[in-house]
């Protein structure tokens, strides 16, 4: 019995904080000089934050219901491509954090995770973007890469080639987006954890 209530708290909450990044990932803004695709949203704090402090298949579940829950409200506008990037940038960034910081619970070791994880997902990013998420945008608009990059080219001079828009579109981008999440969660965790533990094991 006791074990099915842990259970069925678990999955709740899952679903909630799911629900919750959902919210969160709706409610985005872009970033001064970046690609003006790529919208910034704090849905990662939810995913970070639950993986920590309920395991790695937690975290994912979560991700999944995010995407979900967001699908069901504002369907898909990138023929699922935008959707399965977000789960790969989203478990590029919790998984290995979740995984540094499960084999010695401490600070250091969440801040090693978090900063391994959001170097991780900008590495993961440039291939989702190149081999993705651009070429979909190309087929569908009927545009060039070129046209592509002249577009960021207008937001930061900097960027003139794919390289460069790698260098300074992909990686700055998601750097700053998990380098501010893993911030926040650093000073966050513990106070929401305690309400998260509370929660499942009462």
């Amino acid at each position: 019995m006791e074990k099915n209530t842990l259970k069925t708290r678990n999955i709740a909450l899952i679903g909630v904080m799911g629900g919750l990044g959902a919210v969160l990932m709706m409610i985005r803004f872009p970033l001064p000089f970046m690609p003006p695709f790529m919208d910034f949203d704090f849905a990662g704090l939810v995913e970070i934050i639950g993986g920590f402090a309920l395991g790695p298949v937690a975290a994912v579940f979560i991700i999944v219901v995010k995407i979900l829950v967001k699908m069901a409200i504002l369907g898909t506008n990138s023929a699922l491509t935008g959707e399965i990037q977000n789960i790969l940038l989203s478990c590029a960034y919790v998984l290995p954090a979740i995984w540094i910081y499960d084999r010695k619970k401490t600070k250091g070791h969440a801040v090693a995770g978090m900063a391994v994880g959001t170097v991780i997902c900008a590495v993961v990013a440039i291939f989702t973007n190149m081999y993705m998420i651009i070429p979909f945008y190309v087929k569908l608009f009927g545009m060039s890469m070129q046209e592509i990059i002249d577009m960021c080219h207008a937001i930061n001079p900097a960027i003139s080639n794919p390289f460069t828009f790698a260098l300074f579109g992909i990686v700055p981008f998601n750097l700053i987006k998990n380098g501010v999440t893993s911030l926040i969660t650093y000073f966050a965790y513990k106070k929401i954890s305690v309400h998260i533990k509370h929660f499942v094991n009462r």
